[in-house]
């Protein structure tokens, strides 16, 4: 069974050595665990799809709430899916402070990165159209 989760959180430290070690773990581990996805991040927020078997997606999932280098974990979906969005992804990522104003406007009030302040599924449209744009990198 395949499953799709998206969660924000704020992140703890924002260096670029953090970014880079927290796509550095998710391509190591995720292959092994059937795992893909992207993450999104700017002004210190993190929007991650992840999708993959319930209960590797699940896993995951605790691991991230209890991970130190995130806070204000919260889940804004959850479904199971019949096919991936995101299957091309080890793990994507998206740097929010370069895409398109027009976009981010598109689905908030202000041209920034909230997930806090929209639903999930806004969230997630946010994120297809990124796909469809070619703003994800990182294919691994």
């Amino acid at each position: 069974m395949l499953v799709r989760l998206l969660y924000a959180s704020r992140v703890v430290d924002s260096s670029p050595e953090t970014i880079e070690s927290i796509l550095t773990k998710s391509r190591q581990f995720n292959p092994t665990s059937g795992i893909t996805g992207i993450l999104c991040y700017g002004g210190g927020i993190f929007l991650q799809a992840i999708e993959g078997g319930r209960n590797a997606v699940s896993e995951l999932y605790g691991h991230i709430q209890k991970d130190p280098r995130h806070k204000d974990v919260v889940l804004l979906h959850y479904e199971e899916i019949s096919e991936r969005r995101f299957g091309g992804w080890t793990m994507g990522q998206v740097d929010a402070s370069r895409v398109n104003t027009n976009i981010l406007l598109k689905y908030s009030e202000r041209a920034e990165l909230d997930p806090y302040s929209v639903s999930g599924k806004v969230s997630l449209a946010l994120l297809e159209e990124l796909m469809a744009t070619a703003s994800i990198i990182g294919r691994a």
